[in-house]
């Protein structure tokens, strides 16, 4: 026969584990001492086992009450997912996504598979180019929301991710030891062009741009075929290629940051409800 979990139980036993005794519990769940007892008497009766136990003045879990904390919070955060997807507004319309292309691919598709499946009737719309542009983009209202990647981290939950900034290249490629040095950089507005062309300037190492257009899979092609090094973020190397060892003498890049921009009115509430995807997919990584 089914059994079900009283979800209310559960936070209280989160509530004694985290806190280390009754008494605490009651005070972070306001609650009567007693009624906290009593709510761990109830889940231990319906798992018929002691959850907890005494030793030397403080309660500790007992082995079944280590393996149900090892579902605890997953129950507790599927209950309360389930609890916002169901009470909350069912948006509808269109929003439009700025992302940098160097991050399409590594990051986005797990934030936007959820965002489109808990929110079917809004047609999430992807617009990718270089951040300059997209900054640009979204003060003229042309989208909704953007990430960058910038060298600066954002103010506060605008901020997702630091890196540092690496040189790429091909496995067992010998591009990084040729002279003068061949960097495959993209356009003008590549982020990552400024930081790359400075240390290598500043370490006085001559270089040849091979690559001189903003798409990313020209810059990748020409990295996997060891013409060029190219400087990128080192949690989106691609599986084909690598990070350069500093044995081969390339100067050290500057830490670089995903950044999440809203516009200046702090944006529509479905741009606000989409950010909140975006934070929580990151804070996951």
């Amino acid at each position: 026969m089914a059994r079900n979990i009283d979800i209310s139980l559960v936070r209280t036993f989160i509530a004694v584990f985290e806190t280390g005794s009754m008494t605490s519990a009651a005070h972070a769940l306001n609650l009567t001492q007693g009624a906290v007892s009593q709510k761990i008497r109830r889940l231990e009766a319906l798992f018929d086992t002691p959850l907890f136990e005494r030793r030397n003045k403080t309660i500790c879990l007992t082995p079944e009450g280590d393996r149900l904390m090892a579902r605890a919070y997953r129950l507790i955060s599927l209950n309360d997912e389930t609890w916002q997807l169901m009470t909350q507004p069912a948006f509808t319309g269109e929003i439009k996504l700025g992302v940098p292309l160097d991050i399409i691919r590594p990051m986005m598709p797990p934030i936007m598979r959820r965002f489109s499946r808990e929110h079917p009737k809004i047609q999430l719309t992807l617009v990718s180019d270089m951040t300059e542009t997209l900054l640009v983009a979204l003060k003229n209202g042309e989208i909704d929301l953007t990430l960058t990647t910038e060298g600066q981290p954002g103010k506060k939950d605008g901020h997702l991710l630091s890196d540092r900034l690496v040189w790429m290249g091909a496995k067992n490629g010998e591009a990084c030891y040729k002279a003068p040095l061949p960097v495959s950089l993209g356009s003008e507005f590549c982020a990552f062009r400024v930081p790359a062309l400075e240390v290598l300037n500043r370490a006085e190492i001559d270089w040849l741009a091979v690559c001189g257009v903003g798409n990313l899979e020209s810059i990748l092609a020409t990295v996997e075929a060891d013409m060029a090094v190219a400087p990128y973020l080192s949690c989106l190397v691609p599986e084909g290629l690598t990070i350069i060892s500093p044995e081969a003498g390339l100067p050290s890049l500057p830490p670089y940051h995903i950044n999440l921009r809203m516009p200046d009115s702090g944006g529509s509430l479905i741009a606000r409800e989409l950010a909140k995807y975006i934070r929580q997919g990151f804070s996951a990584l």
